[in-house]
């Protein structure tokens, strides 16, 4: 058994799994500031995929949403935002 290895600085991996539990921790923190439930994230995550149900085809078991932090171009100042992933199967052919 290395003694150093007990004792030393974190592995790869387990620096990589901080990260992700940071991030996570993150997002949390985004989520309770704007007093913004799972509940609804649901909700708007179905009002969504109504909407763009009627342009497209999409993958709803892919379909992400969360509440993040983002810069704003004017003053640098930290704003939550709403990011989607929507995976798009195939676009519908729609006469106007």
């Amino acid at each position: 058994m290395d003694i150093f290895k007990l004792f030393g600085k974190e592995s790869a991996s387990s620096g990589t799994s901080k990260n992700v539990a940071k991030e996570r921790l993150k997002l949390v923190l985004v989520h309770d500031r704007t007093n913004c439930s799972p509940h609804f994230l649901e909700m708007v995550k179905e009002d969504i995929i109504k909407v763009i149900s009627d342009y497209m085809e999409i993958d709803e078991e892919g379909l992400e949403i969360k509440i993040t932090k983002t810069k704003r171009d004017v003053d640098e100042s930290s704003v939550p935002a709403l990011i989607a992933n929507i995976p798009i199967r195939k676009m519908k052919d729609r006469v106007r």
